[in-house]
């Protein structure tokens, strides 16, 4: 333990093995979790504080970031800097990437600038902390000492990361401090595990006996309650703490960052022995498990669990936690050590895998689909014919109402009965004219559809902003790209008596032209080629001929921003689900899914496009 003062920044482990720090807000918002203790329940919605943060939660207990929509697991810690580094004065250094936007360095990369800049250095060498990068403070630029390729960077303000002072553990477990876990209790959670821990725990401190044994199990058995570990260490071990963690002096870094890490590793679990009776204090004695490894822990529990299995006690499955970080399956085997105690056994299996792909496929394997022709397509752009203006585009689409009825127009809020109140562009029509759709029957001030009609792709169709009825044959804004679709010799799960469709879908990054959100303005279309999949029956090749049509209505993608990175000016889908995952259902984009063939036609329909769709492109 260490009394000092720090600031603190909550980290993610990219795929690179780079941890990545979290914007001070959400920084202050975690921190802010983990002082409250148990009562917050021990777990971080990230997107309260940011809205493009909105897929991710934290896991206090196993110390991992999960995204909702994917299923990702990646380990975060708690590190602790020095507070006259950059995150102590809410500087922020960045670098400008290839989209245009701004990313922060790591943090020990900016605290190494910030340290430079202040200074007053003309510049920094970054290879001395492992990166080929030069910061040229004149330029404000970044430069690549291989490839000479140059970078703007930029120094700004922020948020002060949280403060933090006393006691700096090296490792700490949850509650974060004896503070929070002296704070009143919230009322105890009624999940099974939460009992079933709470019991044990229970038991412990009351001294009672260890796990439950059948007799046959229970000779040559160590103390009642005793646990056999291996024997202590050296005279040069770290001496416990009153929880039975392993504790040792703090390690001295050179640098401004005073690194007390956090990490998902566990420094230390405890189990109660009665080897140890309780003191005078009335604390009951613990023994420490931190000297057996995750391969220990595993053999320990799964060892309980086949001699209570023999008992003939009920099987109670306990998935094993399956992640990046080594603490997953230790987790795992600690609560098979737990549920052991109670006289419960456990059978430690491995939750499914996420299987995006088929498995290899050699060309000759692959076939083309009966009754599709050709195998791929590229997007055509189709455009209203030329000459047409908007009222003679909408006229078709409408009767007159001579006598309109004492209601709102819903595009512009106003009366019916008095002039539209749309104030945009001046279409040529009079602003108190109204107009019934000769369909669905709802009616607009025909000034305000041609504003509409003028506001949208201007492809010679029109949709009611009422119940969304499409008149004419709607197009979208798709860039252009090419999709590909072929059979494949594996069956997909839940339909295991046909062969798969494959869609490949390649759209490159471009400019965007007048139909576009930004026009002339470049935009990303990042995860391409996209793989997709259908079964081959008669459901699943109609689905298929369905999206031929869409791709060449341009509907199947647009450009816009990603829901799930907060990315402006890229490609996103446009909203018709496609399944991306071959082989199981972790995301909730693949399969089995029973549903998916009726709702994605549903999809399509509300597009315009349907069975009679097919005849018209024909035509």
């Amino acid at each position: 333990m260490l009394l000092a003062s720090a600031v603190v920044v909550w980290e993610w482990l990219n795929e690179h093995g780079r941890w990545r720090p979290y914007s001070p807000a959400v920084s202050h918002h975690i921190e802010a979790v983990v002082r409250a203790g148990p009562r917050a329940g021990g777990s971080v919605v990230l997107g309260q504080v940011d809205s493009r943060l909105a897929p991710y939660i934290i896991d206090l207990q196993s110390m991992n970031q999960f995204r909702q929509d994917t299923g990702t697991l990646r380990p975060v810690r708690r590190n602790y800097y020095d507070p006259s580094s950059a995150p102590g004065k809410g500087v922020v250094w960045e670098w400008e990437n290839d989209n245009g936007s701004w990313t922060p360095y790591d943090m020990e990369v900016g605290i190494t600038i910030q340290h430079a800049y202040e200074k007053q250095h003309p510049w920094i060498d970054l290879t001395s902390i492992g990166f080929s990068y030069v910061i040229d403070f004149s330029t404000m630029g970044q430069i690549n000492r291989q490839t000479q390729r140059q970078r703007r960077v930029r120094r700004r303000l922020d948020l002060i990361y949280p403060m933090v002072t006393g006691t700096l553990p090296k490792a700490q477990s949850w509650p974060a401090s004896p503070a929070s876990a002296a704070s009143p209790a919230a009322p105890p959670c009624s999940c099974p595990q939460c009992i079933l821990v709470m019991s044990v725990k229970a038991a412990v401190a009351n001294g009672s006996t260890g796990p439950l044994q059948p007799p046959a199990a229970r000779k040559n058995m160590p103390p009642s309650g005793a646990v056999k570990l291996p024997p202590p260490r050296g005279p040069g071990a770290k001496p416990l703490d009153s929880t039975g963690t392993v504790r040792g002096p703090m390690k001295t870094v050179p640098s401004q960052a005073i690194r007390r890490q956090a990490s998902s590793t566990s420094a230390g679990v405890t189990v109660g022995s009665p080897a140890s009776p309780p003191g005078a204090n009335g604390k009951t004695g613990r023994v420490a498990l931190a000297t057996l490894n995750r391969t220990n822990l595993q053999r320990l529990a799964i060892a309980q669990s086949r001699v209570l299995i023999a008992s003939g006690v009920p099987t109670v499955p306990v998935k094993n936690l399956n992640g990046t970080s080594p603490v997953n399956p230790a987790l795992a085997g600690i609560t098979g050590i737990l549920m052991s105690a109670a006289g419960l056994p456990v059978c430690l299996t491995r939750p499914p895998k996420l299987v995006l792909h088929p498995p290899p496929v050699s060309k000759s394997e692959i076939k083309s689909i009966p009754g599709v022709s050709n195998t791929s397509r590229k997007t055509t752009k189709k455009q209203a014919k030329k000459g047409k203006t908007p009222e003679e585009v909408l006229k078709k689409y409408l009767q007159k109402v001579r006598h309109p009825p004492d209601e709102d127009c819903t595009i512009c809020m106003e009366r019916l009965t008095a002039p539209s109140g749309y104030k945009g562009l001046q279409p040529t029509v009079k602003p108190e004219l109204v107009g019934k759709l000769s369909r669905c029957g709802h009616i607009y001030h025909i000034y305000c559809l041609v504003a509409m009609y003028n506001n949208g792709n201007k492809d010679g169709s029109l949709q009611c902003p009422t119940c969304k009825t499409i008149y004419g044959v709607k197009t979208g804004t798709q860039p252009p790209g090419k999709m590909e679709y072929h059979l494949i010799p594996h069956s997909l799960p839940g339909h295991p008596d046909c062969k798969t469709i494959r869609i490949i879908y390649s759209i490159p990054p471009g400019i965007q032209g007048p139909e576009h959100p930004n026009p002339g303005k470049s935009f990303s279309a990042r995860g391409f080629p996209r793989h997709c999949y259908l079964p081959d029956s008669e459901k699943g090749r109609k689905v298929l001929k369905l999206l031929l049509v869409a791709w060449d209505r341009r509907l199947i993608f647009a450009i816009g921003t990603s829901s799930t990175t907060g990315e402006s000016d890229t490609v996103i889908w446009n909203e018709v689900h496609h399944k991306t995952e071959f082989g199981s259902n972790l995301t909730g984009h693949g399969y089995p899914d029973a549903n998916y063939l009726d709702n994605v036609l549903a999809e399509l329909a509300a597009q315009g496009i349907s069975e009679d769709s097919t005849a018209q492109e024909k035509d």
